[in-house]
């Protein structure tokens, strides 16, 4: 499995909105002890692990948010995995904060990190674990790249805390237990 979070490299992204889903793979790889490494070749921080007899892949695309997809499309080109290998976690500026919803497939809904791997995949047939990071204001840009407050960042703390727990519930029991078990 190729486990993907989007976000955007360096100390200036590193806690805002749009970066939920590295904060989200950082818990992941954490309870995994996984350790990231940067493959300038991959586009991406990566790490592996091994979980039910299998090898699986952590990444952080260092491309930048909209050009997501040529990281997932070099790390499956590299390790010979499909779509039905990739999960992406990302924000959701249309859910409540802390709300989740896992999908198997769908449209980008205007994320412009989903619309560059759904390009690069040629395809939209791949799982997601969108996160709501709350509704967007006006100003969309500077919502996505602003930092949580404190009562936020606590909030999504429970998100993040089952964040190994679905990863390993997805890779033993299935993409359908998870939508049945966290979604909401």
């Amino acid at each position: 499995m190729v486990i993907v979070g989007l976000g955007n490299p360096g100390e200036k992204y590193e806690k805002t909105r749009h970066n939920i889903g590295f904060m989200f793979v950082d818990k992941v790889a954490s309870s995994n002890n996984v350790t990231f490494k940067l493959d300038k070749k991959l586009k991406c921080m990566i790490g592996e692990f091994s979980l039910n007899g299998e090898k699986h892949f952590i990444i952080k695309p260092i491309t930048y948010m909209n050009l997501s997809g040529e990281a997932v499309r070099a790390v499956c080109d590299y390790y010979k995995k499909t779509s039905d290998d990739v999960i992406v976690i990302y924000d959701d500026m249309d859910l409540d904060l802390g709300k989740v919803r896992i999908r198997k497939n769908g449209s980008s809904g205007g994320h412009n990190g989903i619309k560059s791997i759904i390009a690069h995949l040629n395809t939209d047939v791949f799982k997601r674990i969108r996160i709501g990071i709350g509704h967007k204001p006006a100003d969309a840009i500077d919502f996505v790249l602003g930092c949580f407050s404190k009562n936020d960042q606590n909030t999504l703390n429970t998100v993040f805390d089952k964040a190994p727990n679905m990863i390993d519930d997805l890779i033993y029991k299935g993409i359908d237990y998870i939508m049945n078990h966290y979604n909401g």
